[in-house]
Order: structure tokens, then C-alpha cells, then sequence
């Protein structure tokens, strides 16, 4: 693979697509061929299971079901957007990958973790080369994506606890290897803006 797989995590309402518009239009201003996408979604098939995953009651799916459906939207994503993009060399950005399964599908449940470990390893077979998770207070993002009154409220419907356990789950996360950079979301977007790029700007070697 030629070009470079960047993902964005963190709990709802972290800022992660606002921060990945604004990745997007700086690496463009240094002459990178950029592809902003996410997950679940990102081609027509994709988005179609994404809204079976984001909308409705929060206890419609299994959790078992609810992991398989993710795969299959994330491999029907890999297969459409992502390898061709990335074997084009373009610099690929993605607002949420298979570390937010982990997190949110596979949460204090070992099993499910593994389950979930494996399957990445059999049907998607990439890892991200740099994951930046936007660590934010899970009050306030949680009030801040109750704020947009979307039909994509399924995952804000299970509270702050979900949310706060989900941000531990991130800080974890972030211990275990080095791809993780872990970003302060609680300061202005310019801000968080500024260590994003701090750290994108530096895996590429971009010098202003």
C-alpha cells in the first residue's frame, strides 16, 4: 500500500468529523490527495447498514449481530473506497475504524473483544498506520450530540455511563501501541486542530 490510513476515535460528539474536515483542508493546502470517509458508511451499501446501526431503539440488535454488521459494512467499505484509495497513494482519513468496535461492540467483554480482534484479522486485514482519539468529557459530549436531534441517536440513547466507559476504554487503548496519539477535546476546535495537525504534519514529515 502506497499512500497512509489515518483514523479518528473517540465517544460521540468528541468533534471527530469536524476535526477530520479541517485535517482534510490543511493536508490539501500541502498538496496531499486527501479522502475523508467514515464508518459505518462511506459508499452506498455501507450507508445503507449504517442506518439499521445509528437509528432506532438502542436494544434492536444482539451484540453479536450488531459486531457482524459493522464487518459487513466495514468490508464492503474496504473493498470499494478504502484499498483503492490508498493503493493510489492518497492520504486517507477515517472518522471511526475497527477501534471503535472494539470500544463500544466489545466494551468490558473479553469474548466479544477477541471476537472482534479476529475478525479485523480475517476480513479486513489492515491496521491504521496513525489513529488520533479525541479524549473528551463524556458530559459534555454527550450533550453536544444530544444537541443535533438527528435520526443517528441510537448510541447517544445509552447514557453517559456508556459514554464515560467508553472513554476509559479509549484511554486504554491508547497505552497499547504506538500508532495511538491521544488529543485534548476539551479545548476550542482551533485548538484541538493545532495538536492534530502537531502530530499528522510530523508522520508525514510535512515542514511548514
Amino acid at each position: 500500500m502506497s499512500g497512509k490510513f489515518i483514523t479518528l476515535e473517540g465517544i460521540d460528539g468528541s468533534g471527530k468529523t469536524t476535526q477530520g474536515f479541517f485535517l482534510k483542508n490543511k493536508l490539501e493546502e500541502f498538496g496531499k490527495d486527501v479522502l475523508f470517509t467514515r464508518e459505518p458508511g462511506g459508499v452506498k451499501g455501507a450507508e445503507e447498514i449504517r442506518n439499521l446501526l445509528v437509528q432506532g431503539e438502542k436494544d434492536r440488535w444482539s451484540n453479536i449481530t450488531e459486531i457482524l454488521l459493522f464487518f459487513a459494512s466495514r468490508r464492503h467499505h474496504l473493498e470499494k473506497v478504502l484499498l483503492p484509495a490508498i493503493n493510489k497513494g492518497k492520504v486517507v482519513i477515517c472518522d471511526r475504524f475497527t477501534d471503535s468496535t472494539i470500544i463500544y461492540q466489545g466494551r468490558e467483554n473479553i469474548h466479544l473483544k477477541k471476537m472482534i480482534i479476529e475478525l479485523n484479522k480475517s476480513v479486513i486485514g489492515i491496521v491504521p498506520d496513525l489513529t488520533l482519539i479525541i479524549d473528551i468529557d463524556p458530559t459534555k459530549s454527550l450533550n453536544r450530540g444530544l444537541s443535533r436531534k438527528s435520526d443517528e441517536m441510537r448510541f447517544e440513547r445509552f447514557g453517559l455511563e456508556f459514554q464515560a466507559t467508553a472513554r476509559n476504554g479509549y484511554i486504554s487503548l491508547a497505552k497499547t501501541d504506538k500508532r495511538y496519539q491521544l488529543i485534548d477535546g476539551n479545548n476550542s476546535k482551533d485548538k484541538v486542530h493545532q495538536m492534530i495537525w502537531n502530530k499528522v504534519s510530523k508522520f508525514l514529515s510535512l515542514k511548514l
